[in-house]
């Protein structure tokens, strides 16, 4: 096992990396972090789908920002609090309803809506949106948020920023990338900006370059990689099982 670990920590350098990050505006600090292995858009699978819709009981609210969007477009159907494309299979999630969940924070299953155009998150008791919330979230162009709360990324962040009652809406997400909002870190060479969310980039490599920071040039070894793996971990096993073997046979 310990060869095993070992050996993985040899090959991490090999991986592509990306490398996410906030845009920082006002003078405050951005945070990132460094993502290992190959950027992909993640597919939100039909069971953290139900999940996230599941959240609070009931369909999408009469009257909220959700249901008038569901309403207004003619290709929709209601799956619990979401709102998503008709189709044979579950299709994707544009939209979701979270009003009224007396939720205290921000749920973890809100990962899973990345895809969503729309979502309303007023009327619930949240005193902080933590950065990262909506990391991911490039599609999202309308976000309810309770009236003590700023939109993510701030207003630099959204094109139109409105106060209804109780509620503030934040509309028309901006890309962070084309304006002149200072980035916590400029992207590397070989790499280009990317958006990733509400004030939130990520700085991707450009073709053939890969791994840390863009350095590699060429195609990821992919053959060289899975064959080093595959026959260390063949080696290994067979080392493990002639040792538990002998041991069975010592009286």
């Amino acid at each position: 096992m310990g060869g095993c670990v070992l050996l993985l920590l040899l090959l991490l350098p090999l991986l592509p990396r990306a490398t996410r990050g906030v845009a920082v505006s006002n003078g405050e600090q951005g945070r990132g972090h460094g993502n290992g292995g190959l950027w992909w858009a993640e597919d939100v699978t039909d069971q953290s789908c139900r999940e996230v819709c599941g959240l609070c009981p009931g369909p999408p609210r009469n009257g909220s920002i959700v249901s008038r969007f569901c309403e207004s477009r003619g290709d929709t159907e209601s799956d619990g609090r979401c709102c998503r494309e008709r189709g044979l299979s579950p299709g994707r999630l544009l939209g979701l309803d979270l009003s009224n969940c007396s939720l205290h924070s921000v749920p973890l299953g809100l990962a899973e809506a990345t895809t969503a155009i729309i979502l309303d998150l007023t009327e619930n008791p949240l005193t902080t949106l933590p950065n990262g919330s909506f990391l991911g979230f490039i599609h999202l162009q309308s976000l309810a948020v309770p009236l003590a709360l700023e939109c993510p990324g701030g207003s630099d962040a959204w094109q139109d920023v409105t106060v209804d009652g109780s509620s503030r809406l934040c509309q028309e997400q901006r890309n962070p990338c084309n304006s002149s909002v200072e980035l916590a870190w400029p992207c590397p060479e070989n790499s280009v900006c990317a958006p990733d969310g509400p004030g939130l980039v990520q700085c991707l490599c450009d073709n053939p370059f890969h791994g840390y920071k863009c350095l590699r040039e060429g195609t990821f070894p992919m053959l060289l990689f899975s064959g080093i793996l595959g026959t260390a971990t063949v080696s290994l096993s067979l080392l493990l099982w002639g040792t538990q073997r002998r041991k069975a046979k010592t009286p």
